[in-house]
């Protein structure tokens, strides 16, 4: 179930009580008459179905609440009560199937912005990478995967394609270009320094073989990335967060570009420029599943709402 609050114009009170009144998705319909201050109006709360929730808040839109008022929408983990129970019945479908659209657009569009702490992520996870390859660990290889936070902005760019929001897709692209950059260039700093100070010898790499998979590009690559790309959305539109890390830890984007950079500094160009096509076939691959994901689950709900009317008749 989702806890959704509208602030509500007065003069769409009516109309939005009845709206989320007859829905038989919604439940534990509650008003608080000029509650809101700003904007000015009425708060109105209901537990809605997650299967239902894209329905109500397409047309709490078309009230224009969205632009006169607000909504807001959080998850619930419990939900006791026989009214939640029917309203989860009634609605069509299942809650781990339905995707909302909007919460899903709100969530990728925070997660792609590119600001100080997802440079310094980003920054930190390279390093990490850095530090695997150069000591030939595929567990600190690991630990830098699951830090990286690329798979934001990759997700961002598929929601943004097949939704058309192309603010979104230079937002998020902007994040990968700039990020990704910036963040090599600090392993690479970082790299000459130690190298520099005697800690570790970047021409060791040649004899790291554990590590080997990062600059290694072939068919499997695109497979692994595509599998990742799918897993991850999924479970972004499922609610099923926990199978994200089993995503971050499927694909070498972030270990690709911090192998690139030791080998640079080793002087290894074809290894240095074999894990930047690894990073670019990664990122392109999990961006293309991500969207097929999308598009799939787009036209099976669509179908279901034209179905829903047959249905009823």
């Amino acid at each position: 179930m989702l806890h959704l609050r509208a602030i509500c114009p007065p003069e769409h009170t009516v109309e939005t009580l009845e709206l989320l009144r007859t829905h038989p998705g919604a439940a534990h319909l509650i008003v608080h008459r000029g509650a809101s201050v700003s904007p000015e109006g009425d708060l109105i709360e209901a537990d809605v179905a997650r299967e239902a929730a894209d329905d109500i808040v397409d047309a709490l839109c078309e009230l224009g609440l969205d632009r006169s008022g607000g909504i807001t929408m959080e998850s619930l983990d419990t939900a006791l009560s026989d009214a939640a129970d029917a309203a989860e019945e009634a609605a069509p479908g299942e809650g781990a199937d339905a995707v909302v659209w909007q919460e899903l657009l709100g969530r990728t569009g925070e997660e792609s912005r590119w600001n100080a702490t997802f440079q310094a992520f980003l920054a930190f996870a390279c390093l990490l990478a850095a530090v695997g390859v150069l000591t030939d660990s595929s567990v600190t290889i690991v630990g830098a995967m699951v830090v990286g936070p690329e798979f934001g902005p990759l997700a961002a760019i598929a929601v943004g394609v097949v939704l058309r929001r192309w603010d979104l897709v230079r937002r998020a692209a902007v994040a990968l270009v700039g990020g990704f950059p910036v963040a090599m260039a600090i392993t690479l700093l970082g790299v000459l320094l130690g190298s520099w100070a005697g800690l570790f010898d970047p021409h060791a790499i040649v004899n790291n073989h554990q590590v080997d998979f990062v600059y290694q590009v072939g068919p499997a690559s695109f497979v692994v990335a595509l599998l990742a790309g799918a897993a991850g959305m999924l479970a972004m539109t499922s609610a099923k967060s926990a199978a994200l890390v089993g995503v971050f830890i499927s694909v070498t984007t972030v270990p690709a570009a911090g192998y690139a950079m030791v080998a640079a500094v080793a002087g290894r160009w074809d290894r240095a420029g074999f894990s930047v096509l690894q990073l670019l076939v990664n990122l392109f691959g999990i961006v293309l599943a991500a969207a097929i994901v999308l598009i799939l689950r787009r036209r099976k709900q669509r179908s279901a709402a034209l179905l829903r009317p047959l249905s009823r008749g």
